[in-house]
This record gives structure tokens, sequence and C-alpha cells, in this order.
């Protein structure tokens, strides 16, 4: 156990993963990793490396968290091409898996038994598959990952179980918006630090009450900014462990991954600011994050009628400005 935390830790978690529906749908993986990965657009680049761009002028280095799941499909050098931009700039990367991804393999880890979710699997099956996906980062120049978040946050105790069977530290596939469906960790919606659970830390992902008993995560498309900053700060106030933030690697596009989606990128750009101007709060991994402490009292930022209106009034808007003249991918 290392000492006592006296700073919030902020985690920018990026979920970094190609588009299943695509590949179901016919598209090349030189396209889906444009798409997905990298986010190209007319107006440039905004995926991973503009993400990067912005969490590196504020101090910040970002977990991605990577789903090596296609490599069984189209080969190794695929998952390569995903990890090193991210390696060659000091940032994280963990383990992530989407499972739907074993309906086109032919050569399973699991001998072709298939699942939506990895909670789906058996303790065995699901320990083969993160230790397949653990050594296909490492191969493709990772260090060796320590932390695991689930696709669609499907999780159960023996994915758990099998992380620590891995020697794997940290989850952070809890998230209380998704609890029973289809998240099945054994915790209370109510859990916000840490906890040990089945033999790892388990590390909520963070989020706000937007409306009395309502959880809403924070998840960067899900929040405003102002919701995003001021849960980070309350949090903050709480001397809570840390603060655990969500995106995706193609979440600053539109729907149809076709053009930037200005609103979520503002929203990113204010939390990277809020992370670096709170003399409360410190950037973290899950490498450098330390153990859990004894926690006291806690909870979430209450709700706020006004907060979640605008909120609401600025999706709507947004879903006309970006979202209006999609086409099919």
């Amino acid at each position: 156990m290392l000492g006592p935390v006296t700073m919030t830790r902020a985690i920018i978690t990026i979920d970094t993963e190609l588009s299943a529906s695509r590949q179901a749908a016919g598209m090349t993986p030189d396209e889906n990793l444009r798409l997905s990965i990298t986010g190209d657009t007319p107006g440039g680049e905004r995926g991973v490396g503009w993400m990067m761009d912005r969490m590196e002028a504020r101090g910040i280095r970002g977990v991605f968290f990577v789903d090596p799941m296609p490599g069984l499909v189209h080969g190794r050098a695929l998952v390569a091409r995903m990890v090193e931009p991210i390696v060659a700039r000091g940032h994280e990367v963990q383990v992530h898996i989407h499972s739907e991804w074993l309906d086109w393999v032919t050569d399973s880890p699991v001998d072709g038994r298939r699942g939506r979710q990895i909670g789906d699997f058996s303790l065995e099956d699901q320990t083969l598959l993160i230790g397949w996906a653990q050594d296909a980062l490492t191969e493709a120049g990772a260090a060796r990952p320590t932390a695991f978040r689930a696709g669609n946050y499907g999780a159960n105790d023996d994915t758990l179980r099998a992380l620590a069977a891995l020697g794997m530290r940290w989850d952070s596939s809890f998230n209380a918006d998704y609890l029973g469906r289809p998240c099945h960790i054994s915790l209370p919606p109510d859990t916000i630090d840490p906890v040990p659970a089945a033999g790892v830390i388990e590390a909520p992902v963070a989020g706000i009450w937007d409306r009395p008993g309502h959880f809403r995560p924070a998840q960067v498309c899900a929040l405003s900014a102002t919701e995003m900053v001021e849960g980070l700060r309350f949090a903050a106030s709480q001397g809570q462990h840390s603060f655990v933030v969500v995106t995706h690697s193609f979440e600053m596009l539109s729907r149809d991954r076709r053009r930037p989606n200005g609103l979520v990128m503002r929203r990113f750009e204010a939390l990277c600011d809020a992370i670096a101007d709170d003399p409360r709060v410190t950037p973290s991994g899950f490498a450098d994050l330390p153990e859990p402490g004894e926690a006291g009292p806690r909870d979430r930022l209450p709700p706020s009628r006004l907060r979640t209106g605008w909120r609401m009034a600025e999706q709507a808007w947004g879903a006309i400005r970006y979202e209006q003249a999609l086409r099919p991918a």
C-alpha cells in the first residue's frame, strides 16, 4: 500500500477501437482504422493524435484502452498500427476487449465460442481472451498492461478474477449507468472511490447526479463542459481518490465519422484545462496510480435543473449542427 492520497487523480481514458459494425458491413481494416482511430476528415485528423495534442499541451498523459481483437481477424500488424503512435508519444496503453470480433475469427483462442460481452464467457475463456489481448498489446510495443476495461462495460466478477490470475491490478469496467445492462460486477451503484474486488482494484467510471437519483457518467459526449468541470471540482473538494473520465477514439467526430464535432471537441479541451488549472487535481494513469486508502463518505455532484437543461439544449443544438447531414458510412 502506498502513502495517503493528497490530491484527486484525474484519469482521461480513451477506449480505442475499430468498429465491429463497419467490419460487418464489409469495410476494409484500413478504412476502419482511418475512421475509428486516426479520425481523418477533410479538415484534418480528429482522432487519437488530436487528443494527444490537446492533452500534452496541458501536461496530461492519457490512458488508451486499446482493443486488439481485430488482430485475430486481420493480423497483429493491425494492432501495431493502433498501438505504436500512442506509445511513441509516451501515453499509456491498457487492455480493452470487444468480444463480438470473434464472429469473424477462424483461429480462436476459445475454440470458436462466441459472446457479445466478455462476461458472457466462462472464467477460463475470459482468462484466455484477456491473456491473448495482453500479449498482443505487449508484442505491439506497449508496456505490459496492468489495467482493463470491458467493451460495453460488459464485465462480471469472473472478469475480475481472470484479471487477478493474469497479474493485472486495475479494472475500470464498473459504470453505474450500465449496472445490470450489461455490467454485472457485484458492487453497489453508489461506489465512487476505487475499491478492492475479486483480487483486483475496481476504479469506477466517474459521474454526477443529473437529476435526483439518476447517475450520468463522466463521458465527454454525455456531459456538458460545465457538468464535467463542476463534477471534477466537486470530487476534488471531497478529496476523492480519482475521477475517471471516458471518451472514445472516434468521439470527436460526427456519428458517421466524416466531420469534426466541434461541441464534443470543446468539451474535451475544457476538461483538459480544468485538470491542469485546479491545484487539488493531478493527471494520472493507471501505471502510476496509488492504491486507495480508507475512503470517507463520498457523494457525486448534486443535480441542477439549470445544468441539466442547458446540456439537453446543447445536445439538441449539436445534433442539428453536426449530425443533420449524416451519410451512410
